[in-house]
């Protein structure tokens, strides 16, 4: 492969023109004679060579027609000397499978009489630009010395991994691998700001989204959120107007002289569907500006918050604007854009937080500098804090598959561990008598390092430094998913800032049988042919880990988010689970509305090429039918709201479902199954009226009722046949499992009314723990009860209805 390299190669770059021109033995070796026999150039290892022993050796080098070298200029000025080499001719060969495409490679800089930073990156950058011109060339391969830390940032800045240590005889060396993507997902990450090196913002920037004309959209905007989800949940009551037609309301406050005046379509479910234009607010007879803020003041009483809790909910409604704010000026990405996205654009690139929740992006504890280098939204590129444990304090858990040891060799590069093996030995520890967690940047500089400061000093923590992966923060703010390398796992931290009705903690309690309980979900459902068949799969939180802090630990302390500070787990990622064919997608997006006033389904849906009942039916049957089938089949359920599943899509259409966020939030209801003593926890007992209440609060009002809304404000398409798709879609699978005819009939998913569970009447409630995992039917709250949106849709007044649909469409 090497008779096919350029001879000669440049590139203009940052630093100026740089050029690989072949290397002349004759002419260039004294050059490389006086970089080589100084110290700096110890790993290369010809420090006490003579020159002619230097000639020698790259005679026979180049000579057995495997090596090729060049000399590279840096705006004409000699600066660097490339090495690359056949690995199957090279003793690097004899300790793995070489493929064809595999390239090595050495690189020597010459000594600096003005050292420019980052300039030997910069140089290693260009070369494997050289290297992967070239389409036969698919893999760069690397053999450092294991003591050569130098490279080793080098080599993993540029994307390889370093996978284990190999004897070549004259050096113990790490052998890495870097593919094209490989190198191209780091180059664009490097391009970005990372959290710890980030420029301190200055005091404009802090507040740069904040103009008039974007405060008034989004205090528009979330003002129509507000009453339309406050009017759902009955904590507010609007009139019709009915002197201006059936459609025109006006909304009364409780200081009695404010009104609201606009335009709304009632729907299924009580969803309000309101014009966002049309909303005027009165007072006095005079039009007043919209202030969002004021909003939640002028209907304290009736939204029933607590005097003591107002200015918290004050300061998440305005944390919420400003992240609104925020995403208006920086996410404008069109949802046709979108389409072809990878999995993270989509997932960063959401305008809504949870669609039901009014204060839903609030992170109290965050400041303007957290919220640019943290938030989902600003897409920045995170380093985890790696901090290793004493094990007496330290639980780790994982499933019966997979060991500590495993764990850490495929999350971490061979060259990260031997640093922090090294780090811990100067302490008197090692990898092996200590746990590793990981910890959110954020939370070590505002929480555990003062706050578990007695067992810092003791030595039972010490804090490693930040990963070598990058990874980024999804819609759930505490979970980051790994950029650097995509096919490793996802990893969840603590986080002790209050968000949308919680303090974002991990309890160390949970994590000991998390695995275990994802282990038993996973053994269970992938014994169920039906539920194999659609696809369904739950990615698995395979390990965890909890750190007990002794001083919270005492019994008098209580239950207490103190106890909640420092834990993590490892999951599953989609991402190396899908086809090449295949794209993932947060279920969320399915519910974005862009910039514009466009629908990403809509985009979607245009892009398959199919009608919308088509497109629907695809998406039930991969969304709807697995989560149906957990309940009548297992007698378990879920959360699976739109933040908790991720879509896999074929042509911009569903084909199955990801279930994620299991350990916490999984329940088996009412069930007298017997499991493992570790996942015992997750029985749950509440009234057998109350079970369906995971399909019809979490499914049918948490995600379709909006669902049903898009489509008619974007496509005129009715909710009569939205609610009607849904029925044909549990009518099919109902039918396909007729052994489970008692249990359809004991849980009617067609009963004319359900219990009408509230969120916002949770979190104004109490915005810091809204529901006690632990008894969550009795922690919910109530008003009354909703009409079934598919009850109209029985077997037997199937028939009829879908005449009555003929009879309308002509």
């Amino acid at each position: 492969m090497l008779t096919h390299l350029k001879n000669s190669y440049m590139l203009t770059t940052e630093l100026g023109d740089i050029e690989l021109k072949p290397f002349d033995l004759e002419k260039n070796i004294d050059t490389l004679f006086g970089w080589t026999s100084q110290a700096y150039a110890k790993f290369w290892g010809h420090l006490d060579s003579s020159i002619e022993v230097l000639k020698a050796d790259y005679e026979q080098l180049i000579g057995s027609g495997h090596t090729q070298c060049y000399l590279g200029y840096v705006n004409q000025n000699v600066q660097f000397f490339l090495e690359i080499y056949d690995p199957k001719h090279d003793d690097i060969g004899k300790h793995y499978d070489a493929c064809l495409g595999d390239i090595g490679l050495h690189i020597l800089i010459a000594p600096a009489d003005r050292p420019i930073h980052g300039f030997t990156q910069h140089i290693f950058s260009v070369c494997m630009d050289f290297l992967f011109s070239h389409e036969e060339v698919k893999r760069v391969v690397v053999e450092p010395d294991v003591n050569n830390e130098k490279i080793h940032r080098i080599n993993q800045r540029a994307g390889f991994i370093h996978e284990r240590i190999v004897d070549l005889g004259h050096k113990q060396a790490f052998l890495g691998f870097c593919t094209k993507t490989d190198f191209e997902r780091a180059r664009l990450i490097s391009n970005m700001p990372l959290n710890h090196k980030a420029n301190e913002l200055s005091a404009f920037d802090a507040v740069e989204s904040l103009d008039k004309t974007s405060w008034h959209t989004v205090n528009r905007q979330h003002i129509q959120k507000a009453i339309s989800e406050l009017a759902h949940e009955r904590l507010i009551n609007p009139k019709r107007i009915h002197d201006k037609g059936d459609n025109h309301y006006v909304l009364v406050s409780d200081l009695g002289d404010i009104e609201y005046r606009f335009c709304a379509t009632v729907m299924n479910l009580n969803h309000w569907l309101i014009d966002q234009n049309s909303i005027e607010k009165w007072m006095d007879g005079s039009l007043q500006d919209l202030d969002a803020i004021q909003f939640v003041v002028e209907f304290q009483q009736s939204m029933g918050i607590a005097e003591s809790m107002l200015p918290t909910y004050l300061e998440e409604i305005s944390s919420s604007l400003c992240g609104r704010a925020y995403k208006l000026k920086h996410k404008a990405i069109p949802c046709e854009a979108l389409l072809e996205a990878d999995f993270q654009l989509i997932e960063t690139s959401m305008n809504e937080g949870h669609p039901s929740f009014i204060a839903n992006n609030g992170r109290i504890g965050f400041d303007a500098i957290d919220f640019r280098r943290y938030a989902p939204e600003a897409a920045n590129p995170v380093k985890l804090i790696w901090i290793a444990a004493n094990q007496s304090n330290a639980d780790f858990a994982s499933i019966s598959e997979l060991d500590y040891e495993t764990l850490l060799e495929t999350e971490f590069d061979a060259a990260t561990l031997q640093k922090f093996d090294r780090l811990l030995s100067q302490q008197g520890k090692s990898l092996s008598d200590t746990i590793l967690i990981p910890v959110h940047p954020w939370q070590w500089f505002n929480k555990l390092s003062h706050i578990y400061a007695a067992d810092i000093a003791r030595g039972d923590i010490i804090c490693l430094g930040y990963s070598d992966d990058a990874y980024q923060a999804q819609q759930s703010i505490r979970t980051f998913y790994n950029v650097s390398h995509p096919h490793k796992h996802y990893v969840k931290t603590a986080l002790s800032i209050v968000n949308m009705g919680f303090v974002r903690g991990l309890s160390s309690y949970y994590m000991r049988t998390t695995p275990a309980i994802n282990e038993w979900l996973h053994e269970t459902l992938s014994k169920d042919p039906y539920i194999q068949k659609t696809g369904f799969t739950i990615l698995r939180e395979l390990a965890a880990v909890g750190y007990r802090n002794p001083h919270f630990e005492q019994a008098n302390v209580g239950q207490s988010p103190y106890k909640k500070m420092l834990a993590g787990l490892w999951r599953e990622s989609p991402s190396a689970m899908i086809t090449p064919q295949q794209q993932l997608a947060t279920m969320a997006s399915l519910l974005h509305i862009d910039h514009n006033g466009d629908a990403y389904l809509l985009a979607l849906i245009k892009a398959s090429g199919l009608n919308i009942d088509d497109w629907l039916s695809q998406y039930f049957k991969a969304y709807l039918t697995p989560i149906l089938h957990c309940f009548y089949a297992h007698e378990i359920v879920f959360m699976p709201h739109g933040e908790n599943i991720i879509l896999t899509l074929e042509n911009h259409v569903p084909v199955h479902a990801f279930m994620k966020d299991i350990g916490e939030e999984v329940c088996l209801l009412n069930s007298d199954k017997n499991v493992p003593d570790d996942v015992a926890r997750i029985h749950v007992s509440m009234p057998e009226s109350m079970e369906l209440l995971s399909v019809f609060t979490d499914i049918f009002d948490g995600f379709f009722r909006y669902l049903s809304a898009i489509l008619l404000e974007k496509a005129n398409y009715s909710e009569h046949t939205f609610w009607r798709k849904v029925s044909d879609c549990i009518h099919d699978y109902q039918s396909s499992q007729p052994q489970l005819s008692q249990r359809f009939a004991q849980h009617d998913i067609f009963q004319k009314t359900f219990s009408h569970s509230c969120l916002n009447r949770l979190q104004l409630r109490n915005n810091q723990q809204m529901v006690d995992l632990s008894d969550p039917a009795n922690s919910l709250a109530f008003a009354g009860t909703l009409d079934n949106p598919v009850a109209p849709f029985v077997k037997d007044q199937r028939t009829e209805s879908n005449q009555s649909d003929m009879v309308m469409s002509n």
